[in-house]
C-alpha cells in the first residue's frame, strides 16, 4: 500500500511537471518569457516595434590619436583619423574618390543638411528639384511633384514626423553621414571614406519624439530607399527582436540589387547565440560589421560571431561631423558600419558594373587577416580599402603587381590646377571638438537621452 501511494504521488508530480512545461514553452519550442518581453505583431518574441540606434558610445574629446596618417587633401582633422590609416585610405584614394553616381541611403537620426562638410554630397531627388509649371521651386512648393507619395522630399524623408524635415536631434546620423561621405579638399573638418557620393537621408528615429514605432519607421525607410533608387543602404541600428516584415523589406532590397550594410550591434554578446537584427537576417545582400580598435581587437562592447558577423572595421574614437558645423568623436559598430559603406561606394565607383554580391565579395575577401579576429568574425578580417579596390583573385593588383608592404603614411593630392594641397589651420568648431576634452556635457549622455 505504501509503495502504491508513492507511485501515485510520483505520477501526479510527473503530470504536474508536464503541464508546467507545456505552459512555459510554445508549440515551436521557444520559452515563453511573456512577463519579460511582449510578442511582436509577427509572432516572434521581443520588444514589439523596437529598432533603436545601436548603442554607439559617445566618448570624451581628445587632442589627437597617435600614429595618424599625414595630411590628406587639406582637411584639418585628417590627422585625428587613425581609422583612415588603418584601413589604408591614402592608397585607396589614389584609385578613386568615389562617385556622385553612387547613391547611399543613410537610415538614421537625420542630418544637418547645412553642414559645411556634408551639404555638397547630399543626394537630390530629381523629381523635386527645379521649377514646376507655375514657375515655383519644386523643393518648396508643397506639391508631390514626382508623385511618389512624399511632398518635397528633396534630400530624403523623415518617417518619424512624416515630413521632409531631416533635422538631426541626436547627432548620430550626421556623424555616420560624415564618415561615409564628408567632402574632401575643402579646407574644412574631415574627409569621408568616399568623399564623392550622393547621400540620401532617411530619418527613422528621433529621441525627442516618444511613443513612435521605430521598427515600422525602419521598414518604411527601407522601402523608400528601394523606391528612390539607392544602391547601398547603411543601417546603424537594430534590435534583438525578429521581424518578418523587416526581413521581407531587406529581401526586397536584395531582389533590387541593393547592398545592405548593417551594424552588428553593441550588446557585448555573441550574435551566433543572441541575434541582432537586421544584421543577422540570412540574406545575401547583408554585410554585418563589428568595431575594432587600433590594435585590431574587437571592442568589448561590440557584438561578434563567426557565423553572423562578417568583418571588422575601425570603430573606436572616430572623429566625424556633428550638427551645427561641429565635429566630435564617437565609438561603436555604427561607426565601423559607415567605414564599410564608404568602402562599398569606392568599389562601386571603381567598378560601376559590379553587382552587390561582387562588392560584398571584394570587401570581405580582401580584408587584412588577423588572428585576433579569428574567433570574432566570419572572415577573420578587417577592412582594407586599398585591397578591396585592387586585389584580384590571385592576390595581384589591377596592374599585375603583387601588393605587399606597409601602409603609406605620406600622401598628397592635387587640385584641378595641379597645385599641391597643404594642411590648413583648424577651424574654430573643429578646434573646440578636438581640444575641449574635459567637457562634462557630451552628446549621448544618459541624462540627456536614453540612446548611446
Amino acid at each position: 500500500m505504501q509503495s502504491l501511494k508513492v507511485t501515485i504521488i510520483l505520477g501526479l508530480f510527473f503530470l504536474f511537471s508536464l503541464v508546467s512545461l507545456a505552459l512555459f514553452f510554445n508549440l515551436d519550442g521557444e520559452a515563453d518569457f511573456s512577463s519579460l518581453a511582449s510578442r511582436s505583431t509577427d509572432g516572434k518574441k521581443g520588444k514589439s516595434g523596437i529598432r533603436e540606434i545601436e548603442k554607439s558610445e559617445v566618448i570624451s574629446k581628445q587632442d589627437k590619436v597617435e600614429n595618424e596618417p599625414s595630411a590628406l587633401f587639406n582637411d584639418p582633422a585628417i590627422k585625428q583619423a587613425w581609422g583612415l590609416k588603418k584601413s589604408d585610405a591614402a592608397r585607396a584614394w589614389k584609385v578613386t574618390h568615389g562617385s556622385k553616381n553612387v547613391v547611399v541611403a543613410v537610415i538614421d537620426t537625420g542630418i544637418d543638411i547645412n553642414h559645411e562638410d556634408i551639404k555638397s554630397n547630399l543626394w537630390k531627388n530629381p523629381g523635386e528639384t527645379g521649377l514646376d509649371k507655375n514657375g515655383k521651386d519644386k523643393a518648396s512648393n508643397g506639391i508631390d511633384d514626382d508623385k511618389n507619395g512624399y511632398v518635397d522630399d528633396v534630400y530624403g524623408w523623415n518617417f518619424v514626423g512624416s515630413t521632409n524635415d531631416l533635422t538631426d536631434n541626436h547627432g548620430h546620423g550626421t556623424h555616420i553621414a560624415g564618415i561615409i561621405g564628408a567632402e574632401a579638399g575643402n579646407q574644412k573638418g574631415i574627409s569621408g571614406i568616399s568623399p564623392e557620393v550622393s547621400l540620401m537621408i532617411i530619418k527613422y528615429y528621433d529621441p525627442k519624439v516618444t511613443n513612435t514605432d521605430n521598427l515600422k519607421n525602419t521598414i518604411n525607410s527601407i522601402n523608400y530607399a528601394i523606391k528612390m533608387g539607392a544602391q547601398i543602404i547603411n543601417y546603424s541600428g537594430g534590435g534583438t527582436d525578429y521581424s518578418q516584415e523587416e526581413f521581407e523589406a531587406v529581401k526586397k532590397a536584395e531582389k533590387n540589387g541593393i547592398l545592405f550594410v548593417a551594424a552588428a550591434g553593441n550588446e557585448r554578446s555573441n550574435s551566433d547565440q543572441f541575434h541582432y537584427y537586421p544584421a543577422d537576417y540570412k540574406l545575401t545582400n547583408i554585410i554585418s560589421v563589428t568595431a575594432m580598435d587600433p590594435s585590431k581587437d574587437v571592442l568589448s562592447t561590440s557584438n561578434f560571431g563567426t557565423e553572423t558577423v562578417d568583418i571588422a572595421a575601425p570603430g573606436q574614437n572616430i572623429i566625424s561631423t556633428l550638427p551645427g558645423n561641429s565635429y566630435g568623436f564617437m565609438t561603436g559598430t555604427s561607426q565601423a558600419t559607415a567605414f564599410v559603406t564608404g568602402a562599398a561606394v569606392l568599389v562601386k565607383a571603381n567598378k560601376p558594373d559590379f553587382k552587390f554580391d561582387d562588392i560584398k565579395k571584394y570587401i570581405l575577401s580582401t580584408g587584412d587577416a588577423s588572428p585576433t579576429l579569428a574567433l570574432k568574425t566570419r572572415t577573420s578580417r578587417s577592412l582594407n580599402l586599398f585591397k578591396a579596390l585592387t586585389i584580384l583573385d590571385q592576390g595581384m593588383s589591377a596592374n599585375g603587381v603583387t601588393v605587399t608592404g606597409p601602409v603609406h603614411d605620406e600622401f598628397s593630392t592635387t587640385t584641378k590646377g595641379n597645385r599641391e594641397l597643404t594642411q590648413n589651420p583648424f577651424g574654430k568648431s573643429l578646434m573646440e571638438a578636438v581640444q575641449k576634452s574635459n567637457n562634462p556635457k557630451r552628446l549621448g549622455d544618459k541624462k540627456d537621452n536614453q540612446t548611446q
